[in-house]
Parts: structure tokens; C-alpha cells; sequence
């Protein structure tokens, strides 16, 4: 109605009024001893972005129809990593839930959705999130999310949201103008860090706690994925990601969730339960894995990938144990230390993939796999990713060879938009293979228009799609496989073939995994205990990457009496003879 309400002051510089008669939809804003209306810390609503006045939302209002959901739990999922604004050409929670039923069928289990806090400009990733309460009006209302998540659990997939802890985006932050003590002295790579643990941190802790449980109990999401948590600094006694994730778990009152953190250098301590010391979350992605595939799949090797081979090594023993730097020490981080052992972790809790949105966006024209590698190559490490006992993610369109790139792009004017470009072409320098190119400038419209997925591509490559349709289901339905690596896992390789075994609950149980990065092998004798069959039956094929069906030229039996014909940038998956 446009009449101010004087606020009274209250402890620890909090100030407080009570406005009678305000329904969803008013419009409010904050006036901090000026003219200028800032918009709430804590908006539920921007409809005209975070620069506009803040809207009121009635959270109770939407029918939730998912009284019996339980939640996700860890065992048996499978991600698929999407951002809403190119997922789709409407780029809308609406238009993103018609495709709900695509993913049902391929056997996603869990939708991780890349940052929905509002941002300003007309597109972007939405790592650069400043309103962190108000889903971003680009894509829908706060009620098109909810319809969403509500749809997507009744096709029985959860959806966990990506949030950013790390830092604020630039532009559109007003939290200083309320309090100086939201930020920190020290900065990191994106920007000021957050104050978790200096003066008047207690409040900082609740705006980001609060946060968090906000997004599991108003949208009844099924968990969080944390953001580059290396760049969250708290030297608390209870750090606050471990906060984060037991205010995220009261939040879902009785479901269950997944708390997932993206690490670079991948410590442990984040899943570590808090009576070890550690924050609790229930997993972490497991990079190593990722940058080994990528040198084999593409041959290219620098800067963060220049530490790893691609070698058939590399690959049986991620599968097999997890993070390749265990606290070796890495030549790219100057002799450092990378990583943590995890050789006694579950395998489930290390969350494994061949491309994401930050992996596919690091090249000058944000290629995807699908037109950057041997295809024999690429449904062979398909097959490992889906197969392995991690817990496997896709990124939206990988399923079925995607060829709209994926690049960065954040819409940003003037001199925040000269500094994104010059960043952008700094960070992409230190691949030779790049330097010297033209990079798609990430201020541009048409640079994220490019990025729409091309859905087209589904009905033109089904083959693709039918290998992870059926490599899903394959991991779902095997006794074995299903099992994730909890009866044991054994690595091992001879030559270009990456050997992997999976141990049943009983030796006819345990399945033979050969991923053959090089040409066809025959091999008289071998004498690796690992292929040694588990009956006197010996081993027979139970699935190949080179079924005609998939786009291969077709498999006969690996092993035989006169000795072993492994197929060439395959995987072959062996089970005991009849």
C-alpha cells in the first residue's frame, strides 16, 4: 500500500515490525536510513529480480499430492545433473517436468538441479546467486518448483538442489548494507568468503543453516549438493557444513536425504560422521575418476588433468578404491598432498561421472563427449561409470549424445561483464589446446541460447540411449552389481584392459568387468588370479558395449578353450558359465 512501518530495535542489532493484513503477493522492501528500498535478505519472491522490491509467499498454499514419499537414501541411485534454463527451449520448471517421464524411463533415480537462488540478468548458471531464499523468477514461480519436485516424486525420482555456501555473486548483494559482518576478511577464487567464524558470525551461521533446512521443508527437496566446499572456512569447533547438514535432516522431519559435497581436494573429513571429527554428509564427488576417463576417452592431458594417465591402470583402480590421490603428493599442486584415503569408505559415498557442467564448460567451445571421443571408447567408460560400484551421475543429454554444447555463460554488463570474459579466457589458458582460440563470450545471449539442449538428438542417436537405459537397469537387477562393492572389489590391469571384479555373497555370484581402452586382444594363457572363474564352468558374457543394438560391430565369447579374445574399446561384463 506504500506506507512505511518504523521498526523497533531489538538485541544484537536485530529490528523488528508487525504488519497487519498482507497477503501473498504484496510487495515490501526495506529502507535503511535513505531513500533506496533494498529488497529482504531472506525474499521468498522476486518477481522483477534481485534488484526489485520482494514479494510475499504463502509457502502453505501449493497441494503437495507426495504424503507417502520417503525420501532417497544413498544404495541404488543414479544422478542426472541438469540446469533448468537450458534443459529444455522454454527453459521453465514447467517445461523441465514434461521431460520428467524421459528420465523415469532411463532410470534416473534423483534430478540434481543446478542453483535456482535468484541472479540477476535474463540467464546464467546460478553460482553467482545473490537473493539465496527466492527461487529465480527466469524459471517459473515458486510454485512451478514445487510442481516440479511434487511431479517428480509421483514418476519416483527425488531432487536435490545445488546451493552455494561459498561465496555471494556481485551483483544484486545487498546483505552489506545490513550488516558488514556477513563478510569475511579473506577472499577466495570467486569473491569475499562469508564470515562462519569471526565477530557476529552466530547470525551469518543462521542465514545460511536456515537456508538450507528452508529449501528441504518448503520445496521438499531431497537433499543439497554443496558447492565447492574447500572455499567454505570455518574454524569453529562444530563447522558449519556440519550444521548445514543436521539442520537439513531435521528439516525433512522423518525422510530421508542425501547431503553431497563437491571437494577439490576431496577430504574425507566431509562424510566422516561428527563423533570422528567429521561433518557428515553422506557423499562427495570423486574427481580422480573423471580426469583419468577424460585423458582416455579425448588423449588430452594439461594443467589439473596433467597428474593422471587415462591409462587402464588409472581406471580398474578408481573403480576398485575410490580417489586416485589417496595424500600422495601431486606435481600440478606444486608437491602438495591430494586427497584422503577412502580405501575403507563405501563406494556408494564417492559420487563418480564422465561429464558435469564445470567438466564440459572447461574447453573453448564446451564440446561434449559424445563429439570429442571413439564412440567404442566412450559406451566402454559408460559402461564402467554405470556399472562401478560409486554411485554413478550423468549431465543433462549425455544419455543420448547431446550435441548443443555447454559453456559458461552468466548475464553480466558493463565492467562486471569485461571481468567475467577476461576471467573466463584466463582460466581456460592453461589448456594449450585452447590458447589462442576464440571462446564463446559468456555475456552473450546467443552463447546460452547454443547451450539449449538439441532434444532432436534423442530420436536420431537411440542407440546411446538404449546403452544407458539398459546399463541402468543392468545395475539395478544384477544381484551383484546392486551390491555396490560390499562383499569387495578386486583391480587389477594386463595391458590396455582394465580388469575389475566384483565379489558376490557366493563365488558363482561374482561378475568379471573388462574394459578394453585398445584394439582387440587374444591371449593364449592368462595368469592374473583375478580372471580366474569362479566355477569350473568358467566365465560367459552376460552384456557387452559392442551388442549391434548399442551401435558396436557385434562380440563373441572372451574366454574360450583355446584361450581369451577380449573385444577392442569395449566392456564386456563376465558372470559364471552355466
Amino acid at each position: 500500500d506504500g506506507e512505511a512501518h518504523p521498526m523497533r530495535a531489538e538485541a544484537d542489532g536485530w529490528h523488528a515490525a508487525t504488519v497487519a493484513g498482507v497477503g501473498a503477493g504484496a510487495r515490501y522492501g526495506f529502507r535503511l536510513g535513505d531513500d533506496t528500498l533494498y529488497p529482504d535478505p531472506v525474499s521468498r519472491c522476486q518477481p522483477d529480480g534481485p534488484h526489485g522490491a520482494s514479494a510475499v509467499v504463502d509457502p502453505e498454499a501449493f497441494a503437495w499430492t507426495d504424503a507417502g514419499w520417503q525420501g532417497v537414501a544413498l544404495p541404488g541411485q543414479v544422478i542426472m545433473e541438469l540446469n533448468v534454463g537450458t534443459f529444455t527451449p522454454e527453459g521453465t520448471w514447467a517445461a523441465a517436468a514434461e521431460k520428467l517421464g524421459h528420465l523415469a524411463d532411463l532410470g534416473v533415480t534423483v534430478i540434481e538441479m543446478m542453483p535456482v537462488n535468484d541472479f540477476p540478468g535474463a540467464f546464467g548458471w546460478g553460482y553467482d546467486g545473490v537473493g539465496l531464499y527466492a527461487p529465480t523468477r527466469l524459471y517459473g514461480g515458486p510454485d512451478d518448483l514445487r510442481c516440479f519436485v511434487d511431479r517428480a516424486r509421483a514418476l519416483g525420482i527425488g531432487v536435490i538442489l545445488d546451493v552455494v555456501y561459498n561465496h555471494i555473486g556481485p551483483d544484486g548483494n545487498y546483505l552489506a548494507a545490513f550488516s558488514k559482518r556477513y563478510f569475511a576478511e579473506h577472499a577466495n577464487e570467486w569473491g569475499t568468503g562469508l564470515n562462519f567464524d569471526g565477530e557476529g558470525s552466530a547470525a551469518v551461521r543462521r542465514f545460511f543453516v536456515d537456508n538450507a533446512a528452508y529449501w528441504i521443508r518448503e520445496f521438499h527437496f531431497d537433499g543439497l549438493r554443496l558447492d565447492a566446499t574447500q572455499a567454505i572456512h570455518d574454524a569453529s569447533d562444530v563447522h558449519v557444513l556440519r550444521e548445514i547438514a543436521e539442520a537439513a535432516r531435521s528439516a525433512a522431519s522423518g525422510r530421508r536425504i542425501l547431503v553431497v559435497a563437491e571437494n577439490e581436494p576431496q577430504a574425507r573429513s566431509l562424510i566422516d560422521p561428527p563423533e570422528a571429527g567429521g561433518c557428515g554428509l553422506d557423499a562427495i564427488w570423486n574427481d580422480d575418476f573423471h580426469h583419468s576417463a577424460r585423458i582416455a576417452l579425448t588423449g588430452r592431458r594439461a594443467a589439473y588433468l596433467s597428474d593422471y594417465e587415462g591409462s587402464a591402470a588409472e581406471i580398474a583402480a578408481s573403480l576398485a578404491h575410490g580417489f586416485l590421490y589417496q595424500g600422495q603428493r601431486s606435481h600440478w599442486q606444486q608437491g602438495k598432498r591430494r586427497g584422503s584415503p577412502v580405501l575403507r569408505t563405501p563406494p556408494m559415498r564417492l559420487v563418480a561421472f564422465l561429464e558435469n557442467h564445470d567438466q564440459v564448460a572447461n574447453s573453448a567451445d564446451g564440446r561434449r563427449l559424445a563429439d570429442d571421443s571413439h564412440p567404442g571408447l566412450l559406451r566402454a567408460l559408460t559402461a564402467a561409470l554405470v556399472l562401478g560400484p560409486q554411485t554413478p551421475m550423468l549431465f543433462q543429454g549425455q544419455e543420448f549424445g547431446a550435441r548443443a554444447p555447454f559453456v559458461f555463460f552468466a548475464d553480466h554488463g558493463g565492467e562486471l561483464g569485461g571481468a567475467v570474459r577476461a576471467g573466463r579466457h584466463g582460466f581456460l589458458a592453461q589448456f594449450p589446446w585452447i590458447a589462442g582460440r576464440e571462446i564463446p563470450d559468456p555475456t552473450d545471449a546467443a552463447t546460452f541460447r547454443r547451450c539449449r539442449l538439441d532434444w532432436e538428438t534423442l530420436a536420431r542417436n537411440r542407440p546411446l540411449y538404449r546403452l544407458h537405459r539398459d546399463l541402468i537397469a543392468l545395475r539395478r537387477t544384477d544381484p551383484t552389481l546392486r551390491r555396490q562393492g560390499a562383499d569387495g572389489v578386486m583391480a587389477a590391469s594386463c595391458g590396455e584392459i582394465a580388469v575389475v571384479r566384483f565379489l558376490g555373497l557366493e563365488p558363482e555370484g561374482d561378475r568379471l568387468l573388462l574394459v578394453n581402452l585398445g584394439p582387440d586382444v587374444e591371449l593364449d594363457t592368462v595368469t592374473l588370479p583375478i580372471f580366474a572363474p569362479p566355477t569350473e564352468s568358467g566365465w560367459r558374457v552376460a552384456w557387452c558395449s559392442e551388442e549391434a543394438a548399442y551401435g558396436g560391430i557385434g562380440w563373441v565369447e572372451a574366454e574360450t578353450e583355446r584361450g581369451w579374445r577380449i573385444a577392442g574399446r569395449a566392456a564386456t561384463l563376465l558372470a559364471a558359465g552355466d
